[in-house]
């Protein structure tokens, strides 16, 4: 029997499915549709598939995420903050900070020494420092895929102040910055810069101290632009997960095998 965690994000969704010794032996990640409860089926689906495993083999399912209540079929639903905690620390049981960079909001996370949540902050409500400030600057800006912004910035030498807090403001920057024959990677490694200034900034808000270990997670975690800026900015290394999207709904596993008595 298996035990499944959903992240239903407001970008992705992803499964994971874990045996009765807390090992993953399938997950899945895939872009939203327009409609949560599908895409947290089809997440499902696909991770079943990629572990060869039917729906018989689930002893139980807890959701985490923002549409943790959107897909109906778990047997309970979980703040994300706690699932986060929980996956992060099986992977990296050091951990005492988390920062999780989405494509709609981000946490940063402190734990105790028992990796229980001491403090939190969170935004939601902006898309500046999130993964969607990232995307939109690179689609209607460079034209580039967001995943090559990372690489591309990796060739500065003088990075640019992108001093708006407003991705709309931050475009307005960028585009002056553009017409001055300024170099993309210079302007990229600023856009990295900012967005990790302004993710600490909102953690120093709630007096989070950022203790090590740090792990990085969530889609934003992928790019070596933000891990650098985030690295030069806390003065000291951040751990980045293999698969770095996959914490919460870990996290959601481990919850869903202890509520399964298993």
């Amino acid at each position: 029997m298996v035990c499944v965690g959903i992240d239903v994000g407001s970008t992705t969704s992803k499964a994971v499915l874990i045996n009765g010794n807390e090992e993953i032996v399938a997950y899945s990640i895939l872009r939203n549709s327009h409609n949560l409860a599908a895409s947290g089926r089809k997440a499902l689906d696909i991770a079943l598939s990629n572990g060869k495993l039917s729906e018989n083999e689930i002893s139980h399912i807890v959701s985490t995420g923002y549409g943790r209540r959107a897909i109906g079929f778990q047997n309970a639903a979980e703040p994300e903050i706690i699932c986060h905690a929980k996956g992060t620390v099986k992977m990296v049981p050091t951990c005492r900070s988390i920062i999780d960079i989405g494509g709609q909001d981000s946490k940063i996370i402190e734990l105790d020494e028992k990796g229980v949540v001491k403090k939190f902050q969170m935004n939601d409500k902006c898309a500046a420092g999130t993964g969607r400030y990232l995307d939109k600057l690179a689609a209607d800006i460079f034209q580039v895929g967001v995943e090559q912004l990372g690489q591309i910035s990796l060739k500065s030498e003088n990075p640019l102040v992108i001093s708006a807090q407003c991705t709309v403001f931050a475009e307005s920057e960028i585009i002056s910055y553009l017409s001055q024959s300024k170099a993309n990677e210079d302007i990229i490694a600023g856009m990295h810069n900012s967005l990790a200034k302004r993710v600490i900034d909102m953690g120093k808000s709630a007096f989070i101290k950022f203790k090590k270990d740090i792990v990085f997670s969530g889609g934003v975690a992928k790019n070596i632009g933000v891990i650098n800026a985030l690295e030069c900015l806390l003065r000291q290394k951040v751990i980045v997960l293999e698969e770095p999207q996959l914490t919460a709904a870990l996290g959601a596993a481990l919850m869903a095998k202890e509520k399964s008595g298993a």
